[in-house]
């Protein structure tokens, strides 16, 4: 009996994913809880786990597809294997060769709820030969001799190749090299559904793609291997000798419209685009230089992606934004990190950051000027109580911001901590989609990237976003004198329907006040 794989419950107002890499294909035995399938949500990354241990049939769902929760994205069958009976005449399994067993993939095809095909390891010794052809079923052997060797593929053999097929469109009926290119193409290459979606993320010739998986499976790993090598010369298949040997001096046919002529051999020199060089118009195609990448690469957005763009432009569209700057002197953050920062990681176990700090401080700036942790609702202005600060995380499938959730109430480390858990989490996809959900004021720290001065948008429905900056050593007036002092710009971008002018300043000067005496802002904690 099959078991469905369906995609699970993924959070508040979360109802569809997107497939983003099977790590299992058809035929892959699997076990309960091992991790079949990673799916991306317009905020985070799930795992989806094997209900039971089995074998899975059938994958409903390939890479870069939609689902909805709920949905059934695959299919897993029954883990124990049924016994194959064979007879055999005495001394026949010596005599005879082995036929190879039918393709595992082809019959989890055929019957997707059946029962789980019989796998037999391919090791070239010959108790495994021996297995191979007991395991065999009995309508692929030949039923005059059991004994003789076979005339052919058996029937649940793949097909092999067969070269004399290739079309020969060159002068004297010769075999070209788009001949082979386009032949090899024909050979429908079992494919997974990663390994698909690398193919054409990376415009890769499936041509060149050498497979190394189970049953001549292509792998993810082999498409990105072929991708990062040089471009190289078609593999050429063998031809039989009664066959048409191909030339060195054959000529290819002219490429179609907007489609680099195929030049395979030694790198291609600087030259006329239009044409070939004085230097090279004799050349045969084994000097001849190989087709340059292309030059244009479209890939889909992803589902974080394109989520992320809309709320960009949904923040510009809806809000009356405008952004106010000022610049505070990091000295005393700076010296009393130095002065206790050995002690406070000895103390906590955590390293003290400086975003601790700027949370801390925001959180007291908010209480001054409260209409920065309000938003707009209709049109009503909802007032919070309550501080959960956003910070923005740069990860590697994009920005998300998690939330630190009562940040009034916690200390600098208990900050600190949920910061680095944060960005340890972000790349791995790691965060649960409720820590990425109701904050009421964002930090975006710009300056880790070398960001000098920027205007950070909104995070709606949120009022207030408060930018941070490289700390830049420069020259200021301090007590009638021009010194050094290490200077951050902030900005604070705001939705003006809500937080006036005024508002906003006061905002950044309760804020600069508090930074540049920071024994006040430890005193309040």
């Amino acid at each position: 009996m099959a078991i469905d794989v369906v995609v699970p419950a993924l959070g508040e107002s979360i109802t569809e994913a997107t497939v983003l890499n099977w790590r299992k294909s058809p035929g892959d035995p699997v076990t309960r809880s091992e991790i079949l399938v990673e799916l991306e949500t317009d905020k985070v990354t799930v795992e989806v786990e094997a209900p039971e241990t089995g074998i899975l049939l059938e994958i409903a769902a390939g890479d870069g597809d939609d689902v909805a929760v709920g949905a059934v994205i695959a299919r897993i069958g029954a883990a124990e294997a049924p016994s194959v009976e064979a007879t055999t005449t005495p001394g026949a399994a010596d005599s005879a060769p082995p036929a190879p067993a039918s393709a595992p993939a082809a019959d989890a095809e055929a019957e997707p709820f059946g029962e789980a095909p019989v796998y037999v390891p391919a090791q070239e010794d010959a108790s495994t030969e021996e297995a191979a052809a007991a395991a065999e079923p009995a309508e692929s052997r030949s039923p005059a001799s059991p004994g003789a060797p076979s005339e052919g593929p058996s029937a649940g053999s793949p097909e092999l190749p067969d070269p004399t097929q290739v079309r020969r469109s060159g002068r004297g009926d010769r075999i070209t090299a788009d001949d082979l290119r386009e032949f090899l193409g024909a050979q429908e290459l079992p494919l997974s559904p990663a390994s698909r979606r690398a193919a054409r993320e990376h415009a890769t010739d499936l041509a060149s793609v050498t497979p190394t998986g189970p049953g001549g499976r292509v792998l993810k790993e082999d498409v990105l291997a072929a991708a990062a090598e040089p471009p190289m010369s078609p593999r050429v298949m063998p031809i039989p000798a009664s066959g048409v040997e191909a030339p060195a001096e054959a000529t290819p046919p002219a490429p179609a419209a907007g489609e680099p002529a195929p030049r395979p051999g030694v790198p291609e020199s600087p030259g006329d685009a239009g044409g070939q060089s004085a230097a090279n118009a004799g050349a045969t195609p084994e000097t001849q230089a190989a087709p340059s990448p292309p030059r244009v690469r479209r890939v889909p957005m992803s589902r974080l992606r394109r989520r992320l763009a809309e709320r960009l432009k949904e923040a510009q569209n809806t809000a009356a934004m405008l952004t106010t700057y000022n610049e505070v002197d990091m000295s005393a953050v700076m010296e009393l990190r130095k002065a206790s920062g050995q002690s406070f990681e000895q103390r906590h176990g955590v390293r003290l950051g400086l975003m601790s700090f700027f949370v801390k401080a925001s959180v007291s700036a908010l209480r001054a000027v409260p209409e920065v942790n309000a938003e707009i609702d209709g049109t009503d202005i909802v007032y919070k109580d309550f501080y959960d600060i956003g910070v923005a995380v740069h990860s590697e499938r994009g920005l998300v911001v998690p939330v630190v959730r009562d940040a009034d109430r916690k200390g600098f480390a208990d900050i600190e901590r949920d910061i680095r858990s944060f960005a340890e989490r972000a790349n791995s996809g790691g965060l649960a989609a409720d820590e990425l959900e109701g904050g009421t004021f964002t930090v975006s720290n710009g300056g880790v990237y070398g960001s000098l001065m920027s205007s950070p948008i909104l995070n709606p429905p949120q009022s207030g976003i408060l930018g941070l900056h490289r700390i830049q050593e420069r020259p200021v007036a301090h007590d009638g004198k021009v010194v050094v002092r290490p200077m951050m710009y902030l900005a604070l971008s705001y939705d003006h329907r809500i937080v006036d002018g005024k508002g906003a300043v006061t905002f950044l000067v309760h804020l600069r006040g508090l930074l540049q005496q920071p024994a006040v802002l430890a005193l309040d904690t």
